[in-house]
């Protein structure tokens, strides 16, 4: 009976202890970002074909997003279609502008099926929302809708771009990040970062860990175009571009560790 008593006693003086110890544990899990924004090129997932869509590729990248997913991170995506159809080199075929830009809606589009049914086969519900009206498709995109669907927990794809010709997927991007009130945009890519020169090319090039919106522009870097990177400093929005080929890249960076290059002020 001593015993018993004394034990319980070590275990009250040591309950503070293992709560504390149970906090620390939960603010090291804890994501860092509630709310992000997905950029993904299209050209990303054709893996290394030259064409197309990679089906591993794409079981990939849905792997990767359900990580982050299941660590409670809210999640939009936005996926360009220049692996299927570039309305940039539309007038070289001889189409008009905003013909090509039409078709390269469709092609996001395309691209965003494909993902959603990756993801959905990794058990995370997701809904695809088009600026242009295809109602057997996809939902038409409204805010307080799109941001309904990130509260309940589901991955939320918005395809076609912002809908009109002459604005990039990268613009499509900064504009849904900025209306669902996303913390920061990801821009997932083949390289760890910004790099002073496409290290592709250079194996020299040395790579930024952070870089401001004006030197993004002073310098004509290619991370994204002028009018987004106008939009994400206007609005004081963040932008991290990293490697997202790299396994766990992209929970690391949703849980606050450094990854990539960080664009802010």
């Amino acid at each position: 009976m001593k015993i018993n008593k004394l034990f319980k006693k070590v275990l009250i003086l040591l309950r503070p202890f293992f709560i504390f110890k149970q906090e620390k544990e939960k603010q090291m899990t804890k994501p860092k970002y509630k709310r992000v924004l997905l950029k993904l090129s299209g050209e990303s997932l054709m893996g290394k074909k030259g064409f197309g869509i990679d089906h591993n590729v794409v079981e990939f990248f849905a792997q990767e997003i359900k990580k982050v997913h299941d660590a409670g991170v809210e999640l939009g995506i936005v996926i360009g279609g220049g692996n299927i159809y570039r309305g940039l080199s539309a007038t070289d075929q001889g189409i008009d502008r905003v013909t090509g830009d039409q078709m390269g809606m469709l092609a996001t589009l395309i691209n965003s099926l494909a993902l959603q049914n990756a993801i959905e086969n990794q058990g995370v519900y997701s809904r695809l929302m088009s600026a242009i009206q295809m109602h057997e498709i996809a939902e038409p995109y409204i805010r307080r809708r799109a941001i309904r669907h990130l509260e309940k927990g589901r991955v939320v794809i918005f395809g076609a771009g912002t809908g009109h010709p002459y604005f990039s997927t990268d613009t499509a991007a900064s504009l849904r990040a900025v209306e669902i009130e996303a913390e920061v945009i990801i821009k997932g890519t083949r390289v760890d970062g910004v790099f002073n020169e496409d290290p592709e090319t250079n194996p020299q090039a040395s790579m930024f860990e952070n870089i401001s919106y004006l030197d993004i522009l002073k310098k004509n870097l290619k991370v994204m175009d002028l009018t987004a990177i106008s939009l994400c400093r206007e609005n004081s929005l963040p932008i991290v571009v990293f490697n997202m080929n790299k396994p766990d890249n992209l929970f690391n960076l949703a849980m606050g560790n450094q990854v990539g290059t960080m664009v802010n002020h």
